[in-house]
């Protein structure tokens, strides 16, 4: 038997109900490897999960939860043995297939990565999917040529999961960060992770209908879209990025025109964590280990249980979740 946080629906009325529950093994998915789960976290797609689906999950009764790490149990696949560390973010875990809100989780091994050395399951769960995000934006931006001394990076959603990791990356590289936060309060926060400058958000919330304006940004992690996305791209040097990498403002791209890509040779780059490459995967994750500082990383952090999650989940769909939470399964 193992405790997990079950997601059931009721079919005449279509709402959902989420609670720890004790469930036995012969109830996990079939797959080749079987994780005892130490922690996981929260992100916004978890918070639809445990909510209304937002059809995100296929089936009913679900156990949601997109990343987890911890120790393999069982394996069927050679590549994995029992004692290993593991991480898991992506593949469509805790949406479409059972996830990591759980004392054990069984899983395809084509989506596991081994834990990277320096790191422990905790802090790779402080890292999540959130941060690997922000790694893979930020590699994203170097592959298409920002360097230090080139100018401020914009990272918008800073006080985010995304954000607050993207903010320490950059910042422990040597970049100027300039951190977009619609809370006044997380100011001292955003600066603590290394913001050199905090730009509120209704700086750049305005559509405007200029084509340009004037060369502010080296490069940019957005976590927003929406009207921010259209105005920031405006404000770009020529020939940098932006990577692109939620929509917490919207799908649409408010305001946009071509202008900037082609005047100005701006990039905009699309980062998907959930299909990723095994091989960008293991880049990602060592890259973590050695450019994310971890004290920062442990200001991030706020500590929950299973029993936490319902509320929480609530909480990240009204933007009210700042740094990272870290969920310990098993307390």
């Amino acid at each position: 038997m193992f405790k997990a946080l079950l997601v059931e629906k009721d079919e005449e009325t279509g709402k959902t109900h989420a609670s720890v529950q004790e469930l036995d093994d012969a109830r996990l998915p079939e797959a080749e490897v079987t994780v005892a789960v130490e922690y996981t976290t929260l992100n916004y797609k978890d918070g639809l999960c445990i909510g209304p689906g937002a059809g995100l999950v296929r089936h009913y009764p679900h156990v949601p939860g997109i990343d987890f790490a911890g120790t393999v149990e069982s394996s069927e696949d050679a590549r994995y043995k029992p004692g290993d560390k593991v991480v898991l973010t992506g593949w469509r875990v805790g949406e479409a297939h059972w996830g990591g809100y759980a004392q054990k989780a069984r899983v395809r091994a084509d989506w596991l990565v081994p834990l990277p050395d320096g790191l422990s399951t905790r802090q790779a769960m402080a890292v999540g999917t959130a941060g690997f995000t922000a790694m893979l934006a930020v590699m994203a931006l170097e592959d298409h040529g920002l360097a230090p001394g080139h100018g401020p990076v914009l990272v918008t959603g800073a006080a985010g999961g995304v954000g607050s990791v993207a903010t320490a990356i950059l910042a422990n590289l040597g970049h100027e960060v300039a951190a977009v936060t619609g809370r006044p309060e997380a100011a001292d926060y955003l600066k603590g992770l290394g913001a050199a400058r905090i730009v509120a958000r209704e700086d750049l919330a305005e559509v405007t209908r200029k084509p340009l304006e004037s060369e502010t940004w080296a490069g940019c992690v957005d976590a927003v879209a929406g009207t921010m996305l259209g105005r920031v791209l405006k404000q770009m040097k020529y020939g940098t990025s932006v990577a692109a990498v939620g929509l917490a403002g919207g799908a649409a791209i408010e305001g946009a025109l071509i202008t900037p890509f082609i005047l100005r040779g701006v990039n905009l780059l699309g980062i998907d964590s959930v299909m990723q490459r095994h091989e960008n995967r293991l880049r990602a994750w060592g890259r973590i280990a050695r450019d994310l500082p971890m004290d920062k990383l442990e200001a991030m952090v706020q500590p929950a249980t299973l029993a936490d999650l319902p509320e929480l989940g609530r909480a990240i769909l009204k933007g009210q979740v700042k740094g990272r939470v870290v969920v310990d399964v098993n307390a």
